[in-house]
């Protein structure tokens, strides 16, 4: 049984959403699952704290522990939550890649299956540049990149306005912030939990 973590940074809960959906995917395929938040900067949480839906979005996220360096070397698997900033990873989730240094200096992810979902604001807001540019560190840390293919998502095929690329599973969520995951967006991350969980069990 392959062992799945899902490392996520969710500010108003839109990557949540889509974890649980990853999760839900690896457990049919029988991996062992495990889902933590990548720590907040207090700097936001400060600059938020009076914005009801940050606040409604991390009471809801209050009882996922913090993840962890030791959580990546227990898993198999690893499936990463990365919203859009600017249309590449935010500084928390970059944060806890350049802290992960003794992991990459001793190898202790090479050969381990791994793949992003992410979330933009907009169709053209960073879905695909997120994705690949987070590729980059996944790589160097030795990981075996997964993608998301249209022959078993044929939900990306469509002028709808949702998400999903062979880069990753993907969310929009609207200019405001208020649209919540499509449930093709939601089917595909699913998906996306399942293919890694059995990539990774071949692998392990």
């Amino acid at each position: 049984m392959a062992k799945i973590l899902i490392p996520y940074y969710s500010t108003y809960g839109h990557i949540f959403q889509m974890a649980k959906a990853v999760k839900k995917g690896a457990e049919k395929a029988g991996a062992e699952v495990k889902i933590a938040k990548i720590a907040e900067f207090e700097e936001v949480r400060k600059a938020l704290s009076e914005r009801d839906t940050y606040v409604k979005a991390q009471e809801a996220q209050k009882d996922i522990p913090i993840a962890t360096h030791e959580d990546l070397t227990w898993a198999d698997g690893v499936v990463w939550g990365v919203p859009t900033r600017y249309g590449n990873m935010p500084a928390q989730v970059k944060q806890f890649f350049d802290s992960a240094g003794s992991l990459w200096a001793n190898g202790e992810l090479e050969g381990k299956a791994a793949s992003v979902f992410t979330s933009s604001n907009t169709i053209h807001g960073g879905q695909e540049t997120t994705a690949i540019t987070t590729i980059v560190p996944l790589l160097h840390f030795g990981f075996i990149y997964v993608g998301l293919p249209y022959g078993d998502n044929p939900e990306q095929i469509t002028k709808d306005g949702i998400g999903g690329s062979p880069y990753a599973a993907s969310t929009v969520a609207g200019p405001d912030g208020s649209a919540q995951p499509d449930d093709r967006e939601l089917l595909m991350a699913e998906r996306l939990g399942t293919r890694v969980a059995n990539v990774a069990e071949k692998l392990k």
